[in-house]
């Protein structure tokens, strides 16, 4: 039977008559996707807090590190300047976690009421306690077995004394086994230590090198900065110790004071040359990525022996001509930007064969150095 409008004998439109059905019919459907909606935030917010949680248990492990280097110590396998004050009188307090990388611990600290650093090679700590009744205990990278006529404690001495001698290094305080105390953070031209540990390994390179140039220091603190790196690399180039390569030439490993003086952030992967042309000379290889030791220390592969070359790809001075193109050139003064550019691309070029090294390495340094000094020379900035 047919609906008429009251007074009237004509029904009501049909699209008017059918309305309260179909939205009694939406309803149930919008109330599922908002369930589901719902429980789909609350698992997406359970999962972020779980991987929160694990991402800082993995990165964060300094607990374990000083437990495991502690029984290392009281069982005698180890020894150093600072583990009574580490491991039996408790004056090493650990503070805000800083690591970057799980296998390497750094946190900030404090040591006999001085600020410091506190770096754990937690994966050798880890191998060295497995293989202790087995094996001699791996050394860090930076105490690599001496050469021949050195005894590794000479050697160690030696690599210490190279340390605490340097002046863009961060002193040296005292170490135990693969735990090193050094002076406390500098400031970073990329300070890692600003953001959360589980954002830092997140963010891309292109958004880091964005925020460091907005929070960095300005353009001529940063040539002040550089002339500093230059010079420290100019220390590791056939110094009184010997060659030393760097094997991580990152933003983070570039720190200053408050006086804009360079210190170098972490010294766990500056190695001696004879460590790492024993780890790359005839070792199996396919491709060059083969011949790497640390982060990018990389020597050329023989694809005919199958084995890795002695000599590097690329020498110190290249990787922080590379490192300094993106830390130098953006906001550079207009009537320097071009020259600072050209001398910068010819440093880079520069090839880890000893010869070419030797007769370029010092010109290409000298004329980047004074360029950048002639700049900020006679200014508040120098």
């Amino acid at each position: 039977m047919n609906q008429s409008r009251p007074g009237g004998n004509r029904p009501w439109p049909k699209s008017r008559q059918g309305a309260g059905e179909q939205n009694e019919g939406r309803l149930p459907g919008l109330r599922l996707r908002c369930v589901f909606l719902a429980w789909l935030g609350v698992f997406a917010g359970s999962w972020l807090v779980y991987m929160r949680y694990s991402s800082y248990s993995e990165l964060c492990r300094g607990h374990i590190c000083q437990a495991v280097i502690c029984d290392q110590y009281h069982k005698g396998i180890i020894s150093g300047s600072i583990c009574q004050d580490l491991c039996e009188l408790r004056l090493v307090e650990w503070r805000t976690c800083l690591s970057a990388a799980p296998g390497q611990q750094v946190y900030s600290g404090l040591w006999r009421d001085k600020d410091v650093t506190i770096k754990c090679g937690i994966e050798e700590v880890l191998d060295s306690k497995a293989q202790s009744d087995a094996a001699p205990r791996r050394e860090l990278v930076l105490f690599d077995k001496p050469t021949r006529g050195t005894s590794i404690k000479e050697f160690r001495e030696m690599t210490l004394s190279f340390l605490k001698e340097k002046e863009h290094a961060s002193r040296l305080l005292g170490y135990c086994g693969d735990l090193y105390l050094t002076e406390g953070v500098p400031h970073g031209a990329w300070h890692a230590a600003t953001l959360p540990p589980l954002l830092r390994p997140l963010l891309p390179p292109a958004l880091q090198s964005a925020l460091q140039q907005w929070l960095g220091p300005a353009w001529p603190w940063r040539a002040k900065i550089a002339i500093g790196l230059l010079e420290f690399v100019e220390e590791l180039f056939h110094g009184a110790y010997g060659t030393f390569y760097m094997c991580e030439t990152t933003l983070a490993n570039v720190g200053y004071t408050a006086t804009y003086d360079f210190k170098m952030a972490d010294l766990q992967q500056v190695a001696p040359e004879a460590a790492v042309r024993r780890f790359l000379q005839g070792r199996r290889c396919e491709h060059s990525a083969d011949c790497t030791y640390g982060r990018d220390c990389r020597a050329p592969c023989d694809r005919l022996m199958r084995q890795c070359k002695g000599d590097l790809i690329q020498p110190n001075l290249a990787k922080v001509c590379a490192l300094l193109r993106g830390y130098l050139l953006p906001g550079a003064p207009a009537d320097l930007r071009e020259e600072l550019g050209t001398q910068l691309r010819t440093c880079t070029t520069l090839s880890g064969l000893a010869s070419q090294v030797e007769a370029h390495h010092s010109l290409v340094l000298s004329h980047l150095k004074t360029l950048l000094w002639k700049k900020i020379s006679n200014t508040k900035y120098s």
